[in-house]
């Protein structure tokens, strides 16, 4: 359970502050140690030392950028501008930076290489966009809002699930930037926090509003991040429904969730103006826990994405005819992963 607004400010902030100086402050030694444990202990050379590695790196960035939040703050009359256009684009700039660094960092530790198919850049300037992405495998998110910002020049707005309000820098620069956190419940239950406001769909809904020239909404529609107990539980949840044939749709598809219409079609139907962009990716789907992450490394990870745009005028009006259409671009997505995903067995040990 997430604890109250309070408790993260009073206890979480400096918490994580002493953790991130502490991590600093002792690095050369625990790097030190961490590799001669990793090389002269059993198992995979190498391993202890990078995971290590990418902790402090991390642990290092949250509290450069707790700092950084807190000028932010002290900037914007003590947190009472904060929502002014100016200081909306330096939050921004912060989230552009740490995402940057973070992305360096991943790439060079756990070498993860990422490719990207589907419309350049040029192609999404100067209008506002709607992001529908798969989720699946751990950082999807901060890659996918990586890519947004760092490559095609986006402010995100997004929507996420409450828990990663837990990482105290997360939770600050989003809760200042047009966000919206779901509650994590029982399947089919998910809500707005209720500082936000009781209707889910309504909250999403207007997130979408007045969407400009280098705005982008983000949702993944899944509503969680694929696993095969996952996919069984959402398709028998469809039928108790009484919905036979997204059922049956579901179980056609091999390696997404069903996806949940309501939050699509309130972004749909509040952002008429915005082309809608469908995200694809594949690489990381065998690692669902930290243990598969520590299992699987060192590899060499190649995170394949694949993106594709619709324009505004070719979506659907119609709500029918909207489910049909999400479906049908989820079996596409399904489609696109099976062709391209990769067996375990198969990434490159380095």
């Amino acid at each position: 359970m997430l604890p109250p607004y309070w408790v993260r400010r009073l206890f979480l902030v400096p918490l994580m502050l002493v953790i991130s100086l502490f991590a600093v402050v002792t690095s050369p030694a625990t790097l030190l140690i961490a590799a001669i444990a990793g090389f002269a202990g059993p198992g995979r050379k190498g391993r202890l030392f990078r995971i290590t590695a990418l902790v402090i790196g991390y642990l290092a960035a949250e509290g450069v950028a707790l700092f950084v939040l807190a000028y932010l703050w002290v900037a914007a009359g003590f947190g009472r501008r904060v929502r002014e256009p100016k200081h909306e684009r330096r939050h921004y700039v912060c989230v552009r930076t740490f995402l940057r660094w973070i992305f360096w960092l991943v790439n060079h530790v756990l070498h993860v290489q990422v490719r990207v198919e589907g419309p350049i850049p040029e192609a999404y300037r100067d209008k506002p966009l709607i992001v529908f992405s798969r989720h699946a495998g751990p950082g999807d998110s901060f890659l996918l809002v990586h890519a947004l910002m760092n490559w095609y020049d986006r402010e995100p707005r997004i929507v996420l699930k409450d828990t990663l309000q837990w990482d105290p820098a997360i939770d600050i620069v989003l809760n200042r930037l047009p966000t919206r956190f779901i509650r994590s419940g029982a399947p089919g239950k998910a809500t707005i926090d209720p500082a936000a406001g009781p209707d889910a769909e309504t909250q999403i809904g207007e997130l979408a509003r007045r969407l400009d020239h280098d705005d982008a909404l983000v949702l993944f529609p899944e509503g969680g991040n694929f696993t095969q107990r996952r996919r069984a539980r959402a398709i028998a949840r469809l039928r108790r429904r009484g919905l036979m044939a997204e059922a049956a749709k579901a179980e056609a598809m091999r390696y997404v969730l069903p996806p949940r219409p309501g939050g699509v079609l309130a972004v749909l139907e509040n952002a008429p103006e915005a082309d809608v962009v469908w995200v694809a990716h594949t690489g990381t789907d065998h690692l669902l826990t930290v243990a598969d992450v520590w299992d699987a490394l060192p590899v060499h990870i190649d995170l394949k994405m694949r993106w594709w745009q619709v324009p505004a005028g070719s979506v659907p009006q119609d709500r029918e005819q909207r489910i049909a259409w999400l479906y049908e671009w989820w079996r596409q997505i399904d489609g696109w992963v099976t062709e391209n995903r990769v067996a375990e067995g198969q990434r490159e040990v380095v």
